[in-house]
């Protein structure tokens, strides 16, 4: 087994740019007309006999080496398949009768089932004679319905990318046959698959598809006999997708740290390729995967676990230790992702993480969130103030309907006008207009740590913008916030306009309102309080849920402070005490 080198980050990436002011714009388009034609014309293309000769070529008559993949699968999925269920959040298929060509799935069971990402579940629970048959099983019949079907999804770019370090890592489970006919067809699904992301590897989206197509091209390149070209030609491509894909300081395109736990484990795949070869990886991809790992870590709260952002769910901290110590870099968590957006306040026991960007630009990503000046908060393990979260990652029994909720900025911890979100949500599910602008400073001094920031997703339609203030004690007992909203813009809505500003707490937080209606105990399991307290707008506690690591939501409460401004704005002030 290969070990990956331990780098250690030495420079200091997260240096805080006292009181510079940061400006990211966004945009609020998506594709257009003629990217959307292209993009059907592409994959009807797949189809066209010119293609198909384009697929074919030498049968390989094996791969060069077996790759190691260091991450640990998801034990309850690797369970299922040993009771021969396929099972994806929710979702569960008896593998004998997948009926792959006539799928019934829905995309994300799809998208599972063909990356062939479940192979890592499988092994991480039995051992290589258990895992054959039920590996073969699925393999036989997906060679069946797809090995000579060019099409969507099975092979879409980034899936087929996946598809190949999936294979190129998990070899034994699915080339141990002594079906010499079957062996062939596997070996000739893997060059086929290989020629087709050479071609459209590109036409993946930036951010973790493109890479994954990418790599996919790189594995091959290394896997299959005379890959020396397609090796070149793949890291070419590989280094471009990074470039188009990863920010400066780490974070990537889509703005989700799930997404950014994805693209670690692919780049870190990509790194065990060349270490089956006993070659070194190129140094961009090193980089990227070190600056990638310093922003992940920069994305987790207390409990090591991540944080809920741009429809990503919360990620257990074991699962994080696993991953980071598997990429073998030591680095510190990022405090100021200059260009990922999300800035991290610890002090004490204490960590905040605040959405200090516009939401993503509709083409780099589906299932955004309108959640720009969020926070999470946490007491040492304990997540105190959180979002909603998991739109892209709920259970497959959560209805449609609240799954889009959960991207509102109703569904995050922070300001709300006329019941609106920040950036409008599309009725087919992409970003449109709103937050386009958000200016940010923050200072560090002995007596505190303070991040100000704005945005004006309400200008344009109310004539607001909404300036949110924090400031965090070295100590980190006393966390202190002021929400204003500012007039600007030409439009100003006649009359008072309402606003609320929402807390939603943990689901393992009991709230207790006081008697004057303007304040509120936390307590923690464990026994610590904090004291929550506002001026400038009524106190109420109301019903809400939290997306738990399995996709589930689970019943909590939220403090939600609401009132009316005036054309000439409003000021909330409040502040988080820890009481004990």
């Amino acid at each position: 087994m290969n070990e990956p080198s331990r780098i250690e980050h030495e420079h200091d990436p997260d240096g805080v740019d006292e009181g510079k002011r940061l400006v990211r714009v966004g945009g609020d388009k998506g594709l257009s007309l003629a990217e959307r034609l292209s993009e059907r014309w592409q994959r009807l293309a797949w189809r066209s006999p010119i293609h198909k000769l384009r697929l074919r070529g030498r049968h390989p008559l094996k791969l060069i080496a077996v790759v190691d993949d260091p991450f640990l699968g998801d034990i309850a999925r690797g369970r299922a398949l040993l009771d021969g269920m396929l099972s994806f959040r929710g979702e569960t298929r008896n593998i004998a009768g997948l009926g792959l060509d006539r799928p019934g799935f829905s995309r994300t069971f799809a998208e599972y089932l063909h990356s062939f990402a479940w192979l890592r579940d499988l092994s991480s629970v039995t051992t290589r004679a258990q895992a054959v048959p039920i590996a073969e099983a699925i393999m036989r019949q997906w060679i069946a319905a797809h090995a000579e079907h060019v099409a969507e999804p099975a092979w879409r770019p980034d899936l087929t990318g996946r598809r190949i370090l999936f294979w190129c890592a998990h070899a034994p489970l699915i080339l141990s046959s002594s079906d010499l006919v079957y062996r062939s067809d596997v070996l000739n699904a893997f060059a086929r698959g290989a020629r087709h992301v050479d071609r459209t590897a590109d036409k993946a989206g930036p951010g973790a598809p493109r890479i994954a197509a990418w790599a996919g091209v790189v594995a091959a390149g290394l896997m299959l006999p005379g890959g020396d070209p397609r090796r070149s030609f793949g890291e070419a491509g590989l280094h471009r997708a990074i470039d188009a894909s990863i920010f400066a300081d780490g974070g990537t395109a889509g703005r989700s740290p799930e997404r950014q736990l994805d693209v670690v484990r692919l780049l870190a795949m990509v790194c065990q390729t060349y270490a089956a070869r006993r070659l070194e990886p190129p140094e961009f991809v090193s980089d990227a995967l070190v600056r990638a790992v310093g922003a992940l870590r920069g994305a987790c709260l207390g409990d090591r676990g991540l944080s809920s952002w741009q429809g990503g769910g919360p990620v257990t901290g074991d699962t994080i230790e696993q991953v980071i110590e598997a990429t073998g870099i030591r680095t510190r968590p990022l405090k100021q992702a200059r260009d990922w957006g999300y800035q991290r306040l610890s002090a004490g026991k204490t960590t905040l993480l605040v959405d200090a960007a516009p939401p993503p630009v509709a083409r780099l990503v589906e299932g955004g969130c309108a959640s720009t000046l969020a926070f999470e908060m946490s007491d040492g393990a304990h997540r105190l103030i959180v979002n909603c979260g998991g739109a892209r990652a709920v259970h497959a029994a959560v209805p449609e309907q609240l799954a889009e909720g959960l991207r509102t900025t109703a569904a995050h911890s922070t300001l709300v006008l006329a019941d609106s979100n920040s950036t409008a949500i599309h009725a087919d599910g992409t970003l449109g207009r709103g937050v386009a602008e958000v200016e940010v400073s923050r200072q560090e001094s002995d007596t505190a740590m303070r991040l100000e920031a704005s945005h004006d997703g309400y200008v344009r339609r109310y004539g607001f913008v909404h300036r949110r203030h924090i400031a965090v004690t070295p100590d980190g007992l006393d966390v202190r916030g002021e929400d204003s909203l500012v007039p600007a813009g030409k439009r100003h809505k006649a009359g008072d306009t309402p606003f609320a500003i929402r807390f939603h707490l943990g689901a393992e937080v009991e709230v207790s309102p006081t008697a004057d209606g303007h304040a509120a105990f936390l307590r923690l399991p464990g026994g610590a309080v904090w004291q929550f307290r506002a001026k400038g707008a009524a106190l109420t506690v109301e019903d809400s849920l939290w997306v738990d690591a399995d996709g589930r939501p689970r019943p909590s409460e939220q403090i939600v402070l609401s009132g009316e401004t005036s054309a000439g704005g409003v000021s909330v002030s409040w502040v988080l005490r820890r009481a004990r």
